[in-house]
């Protein structure tokens, strides 16, 4: 995989001369307004709204905006002035260390520009993508949900050997991120371009996918071009409809299964997994093996705040998995500069067969008592079940920063009982 870093001092600009382009954080940081639909984006030639453009979501990752809101934040879907001053000076010190150009040709003039996007993105003062639940937190798996997910098997998950394809995820054979995973940001390659037709819109991903989705006269007629089973994809059947200003994309048929069977055709992705940013737990959503069902369904909602934002507004549902339906809520922002480059991971994609054959080999030491078995305990990957993450507007990542102050006045009170 290819890392990619992205000049975002474009966007900046734009956004900084630009009206009004984004939800504007409200009084009460309790409360979660409706997405604006005051702005009117300009037509195409045959009408349709104009959302063509290059959208990369890579400010969210390196802002470390996360999925699901830090117990910090409690019950508010907005930081308040203190945290948002730590999420800019953060925000300085990456900027401060780009590299810039030299005689030689190495580096590159300007910033990242990643303090003006939150200075200029007004959705930037969010406390993380997750909006509903209202706790910000994923709802629970169900308990069948639960037990294919401790089931799964996967690239990630500690203690598990390898031993042939279906012990690695789609991700990791690079044929999916999966979806909706796929929508949000992960470490690398984010961006997002728009393309427009008569009839048509086609959301171009960064990292492996490419949706080309119909749009239909009405909501009813969407439903009624629902693909029949079996059919399904990688990124499902995506069918759209205009309400007002806002695009609406319904998705299902998304390809179902799970990660503890050994029939590889069987094999789901993860809705949520390490190909997204990842904000996992103990328990989930790590490893990369929740299951999805055939009742798994999107609902995406594209609206225009600006000529420089679009919002994009994602509700999941999959009964069989989550006891509730979730939704995100992020900004796309514009930077027509932002550069693609090809995602070539499955060319020369070695890896799994590497895995395969080194774990093979540990198992036959194993087996002859020449090796220590492989446990969730001794297993680096263990790690995998921990956020690496960090909001710094929460403040220092724990274990991080400067130490906590002496307490004065046990101080003092050590003195006078040496005295």
């Amino acid at each position: 995989m290819i890392r990619r870093f992205t000049l975002a001092l474009g966007t900046a600009a734009l956004a900084l001369t630009a009206p009004a382009v984004s939800q504007e954080r409200p009084a009460d940081l309790t409360e979660l307004p409706p997405i604006p639909t005051d702005y009117t984006p300009d037509r195409l030639p045959w009408g349709d709204y104009d959302f063509t453009g290059t959208w990369p979501i890579e400010n969210i990752n390196q802002g470390h905006i996360l999925f699901q809101r830090p117990e910090a934040y409690g019950d508010r879907f907005w930081v308040n002035d203190e945290e948002f001053e730590r999420r800019l000076a953060s925000a300085r010190g990456d900027d401060s260390n780009f590299t810039q150009a030299n005689d030689t040709g190495i580096g590159a003039g300007g910033t990242e520009g990643l303090e003006e996007w939150f200075l200029s993105t007004p959705w930037a003062k969010s406390t993380a993508m997750l909006v509903s639940p209202a706790d910000g937190q994923l709802p629970d798996l169900t308990p069948h949900a639960m037990e294919l997910f401790q089931a799964g098997r996967s690239g990630w998950v500690p203690g598990q050997a390898y031993d042939w394809v279906d012990d690695f995820d789609s991700w990791d054979r690079c044929v999916s991120r999966g979806f909706p995973a796929s929508m949000y940001p992960f470490r690398y390659n984010n961006g997002i371009r728009v393309f427009q037709s008569p009839g048509y819109i086609t959301i171009m991903l960064e990292m492996l996918g490419t949706r080309v989705i119909k749009i239909y006269d009405s909501e009813e007629v969407a439903h009624a071009a629902k693909w029949e089973e079996p059919v399904e994809a990688w990124m499902g059947n995506s069918r759209a409809w205009w309400e007002g200003k806002t695009l609406v994309i319904e998705t299902t048929n998304i390809v179902s299964g799970d990660s503890a069977t050994e029939d590889v055709y069987a094999r789901s992705a993860s809705p949520l997994n390490m190909a997204t940013q990842f904000t996992g737990t103990l328990d989930v959503p790590a490893f990369n093996t929740v299951p999805m069902s055939t009742e798994a369904m999107t609902v995406e909602r594209l609206t225009m705040t600006g000529p420089n934002i679009i919002m994009h507004e994602l509700t999941y549902s999959d009964p069989q998995v989550y006891t509730e339906p979730w939704t995100t809520r992020l900004a796309w922002v514009r930077d027509d500069d932002y550069q693609f480059f090809e995602y070539a991971c499955h060319e020369g994609n070695y890896m799994p067969r590497d895995y395969i054959s080194a774990s093979r080999a540990q198992q036959g030491r194993i087996a002859r008592g020449e090796e220590e078995p492989v446990t969730a305990e001794n297993d680096d990957r263990s790690r995998f079940a921990r956020p690496f993450d960090h909001d710094p507007g929460t403040g220092p990542r724990p274990g991080f920063g400067p130490p906590p102050p002496p307490d004065n006045d046990a101080e003092q009170g050590e003195e006078a009982g040496e005295g």
